[in-house]
């Protein structure tokens, strides 16, 4: 594919804007897009003659071996364009390596036939890597959650400690009768009952009467 002097400049024009993002005329948006159609079009006429190429090449092969000349120059057309030689192509150059363009010819295609058989097999054990991967199932790690109450949480039942039941409460026998709780620190203590009303005493008679009597 070829450019001309008026594409090189607007393919020039259209890489610095995308390089360097600026609003653009219309008359640039316009050539932007001729271009792009040539280019296109260009793309869809490399591909009919490419067609055409391979179907000569099979008439010419199918007319083996009048037509050696023509179709070893189709084949070597091509190969240039990326065409990967057939079976058929291989055993067809085989009858012509009695010529050195044959034998030259054939070398090539063996050693692009290898090729491309080392890259379908490289390509078929990645897909049955990635097919056995699947089948089996492997799934992902899972990330360790830590439990409530760290490492005793994980200890087995038997090593951890009994739970100590609650100390119950001596019954108290209803007969006897409350101890007074000894006072706080810095409180003063409940006076009692005989402190508070103190017992009545007898009066004592004067000495008089006594030494009377």
């Amino acid at each position: 594919m070829a450019f001309s002097a008026d594409e090189l400049r607007v393919l020039r024009r259209a890489l610095a804007i995308a390089l360097h993002p600026v609003p653009l005329a219309e008359q640039d948006v316009q050539e932007a897009l001729r271009l792009a159609d040539s280019v296109d079009e260009a793309v869809r006429e490399a591909g009919r003659l490419r067609t055409f190429l391979l179907a000569d090449l099979v008439r010419y092969r199918e007319a083996l071996p009048g037509s050696a000349t023509g179709y070893l120059e189709l084949l070597q057309d091509a190969l240039a364009t990326g065409y990967h030689p057939r079976p058929e192509d291989l055993a067809a150059l085989r009858t012509l390596r009695s010529t050195p363009v044959g034998a030259a010819v054939l070398h090539r295609c063996q050693a692009l036939a290898e090729q491309s058989v080392r890259a379908r097999l490289a390509g078929r054990s990645v897909r049955a890597v990635a097919a056995t991967a699947v089948a089996t199932g492997a799934a992902p790690r899972t990330r360790l959650l830590a439990l409530v109450g760290g490492r005793a949480a994980d200890a087995p039942r038997a090593q951890q400690k009994p739970q100590q039941k609650p100390q119950q409460k001596p019954q108290q026998n209803p007969q006897q009768k409350p101890q007074p709780k000894p006072p706080a620190p810095g409180e003063k203590p409940v006076p009692k009952p005989s402190e508070v009303f103190p017992p009545r005493r007898r009066p004592v008679p004067p000495p008089e009467q006594l030494a009377v009597g």
